[in-house]
């Protein structure tokens, strides 16, 4: 089963941390570590986001330096060389024929840790009152449950709806211990917002299911939930608006070209050039601060670049997916790999995310608009979106846009040192407080209470 080896195995027993980005999705993992009386290890895996926990290892490998974590449903290792100082392991992910880079960090068993304190957590009293809600959305045929802030006083106030990110998450956006959104609904409440933020479908307390989703059915559902809080008689129906974090920006964005748009658009994060180029620019962008060659990353480049055009360029599923396993196969792929791989990108969520063109959608919006992106955004580049945020608002006639880029920001607008994801759960900030009141003083000048 595992082979130990003396000089790291103090260091190997602990919580092991890190993020996986796999196809504009963020996917934590934490590794549980135990060295046995007979120096091997055992150990489970969790993936919070994927609500999977205590998933055994089938092995742990240890020669010297090389460790290998090995499990068998789902069938995937880790592979990684650990530090001098035995504080991380640098390796990758291996599933279904796919190799992802990952680090994971360290946190020694049953010690404090600065990485699990979240001193920005609200505690309670609260000046505010909370009511878990549900609320339906007729055209799906499910109910999304989720928690609604009422500030302290006589209403009716203007509402902000919280929109998360890319894969299943909760109604705080919960990563690493993080709750971002529960800390946006206390800060925003506070300030005399009325705030609704709701689990994904799949997740919680919400119906349908999360492996079919596709920003289309994100838009009903944000479209369901500015509906119930205009029903409410504390919420000043005509100031509602949307605030969304990553994909929850292409959501709310998409919401703002219809129709039926809010009364104010915030996106944090979120990509204002078309799909393609984004996850293109987010594998370079990762890869590269990961430490990859530049030639592997060209020619990974060029692998997924013809893959994604493909799907792009071919409607019928069955023919896509036979082009993309012959591409993966070519690309070194086994056939059961590449059929695995090929099918998960011909799927709805995945061919919509590809073909997403916000610069269209951009110039229909005719609400005020802020845009908000860190300057160490490693999965959506400030350098690239914040000009294209202004420049398609502005396109269609709309001067209220207030594009912006946070200096030493991350994704999840944390204070970062290089803005991998293996930082989020180390960094004790939730949020950074600059980009809280840059959020907070633009609603002030733009929404009437």
């Amino acid at each position: 089963m595992a082979l130990a080896h003396a000089a790291p195995a103090p260091t190997l027993t602990g919580d092991w941390q890190g993020a996986l980005q796999v196809m504009g999705t963020e996917i934590p993992l934490v590794f549980h570590l135990r060295q046995q009386p007979d120096n091997q290890y055992t150990g489970t895996m969790d993936s919070p986001k994927q609500q999977a926990f205590g998933l055994p290892l089938a092995a742990v490998t240890v020669r010297v330096d090389s460790v290998v974590l090995r499990l068998s449903q789902p069938a995937a290792q880790f592979a990684g060389r650990l530090s001098a100082d035995g504080k991380q392991l640098s390796g990758a992910w291996q599933q279904a024929g796919r190799s992802v880079p990952l680090t994971l960090t360290h946190q020694a068993a049953g010690t404090a840790s600065p990485a699990v304190r979240r001193p920005q957590d609200p505690q309670p009293p609260f000046p505010y009152r909370a009511e878990d809600v549900s609320f339906a959305n007729a055209a799906a045929g499910i109910k999304l449950g989720g928690t609604v802030t009422v500030p302290a006083g006589k209403g009716p106030f203007p509402a902000v709806v919280l929109l998360t990110g890319s894969g299943a998450q909760d109604r705080d956006e919960t990563i690493f211990g993080h709750r971002p959104f529960r800390l946006l609904a206390d800060y925003l409440t506070r300030r005399g917002f009325v705030v609704l933020r709701y689990d994904d479908r799949g997740v919680g307390h919400s119906g349908g299911t999360a492996a079919t989703f596709t920003i289309t059915d994100g838009v009903t559902d944000a479209q369901a939930a500015m509906a119930y809080l205009r029903s409410r008689s504390d919420v000043k129906g005509s100031q509602i608006g949307l605030l969304g974090h990553s994909e929850g920006a292409m959501i709310g964005l998409t919401a703002a070209a219809s129709a039926t748009s809010p009364a104010f658009l915030i996106s944090l994060a979120g990509p204002a050039v078309r799909g393609l180029e984004s996850i293109l620019r987010q594998a370079e962008d990762l890869g590269r601060a990961a430490g990859i060659p530049a030639e592997q990353l060209a020619a990974n480049k060029a692998v997924n670049q013809q893959v994604y055009m493909t799907v792009l360029s071919t409607p019928d599923n069955a023919q896509a997916q036979t082009h993309v396993v012959a591409l993966l196969q070519q690309a070194g792929l086994s056939a059961a790999q590449a059929q695995q791989q090929a099918a998960l990108m011909v799927g709805p969520g995945y061919r919509q995310l590809l073909s997403f063109d916000p610069q269209p959608l951009l110039t229909k919006v005719k609400c005020p608009v802020l845009a908000l992106n860190g300057s160490k955004d490693l999965q959506v580049a400030a350098s690239v979106n914040i000009p294209a945020w202004e420049k398609g608002v502005r396109a269609g006639g709309n001067q209220d846009v207030t594009a912006q880029e946070l200096p030493g920001l991350n994704h999840l607008f944390q204070t970062a040192n290089t803005g991998l994801s293996q930082e989020y759960g180390q960094i004790e900030e939730t949020f950074a407080p600059s980009a809280l009141a840059v959020i907070g003083d633009w609603l002030a000048r733009h929404v009437k209470k």
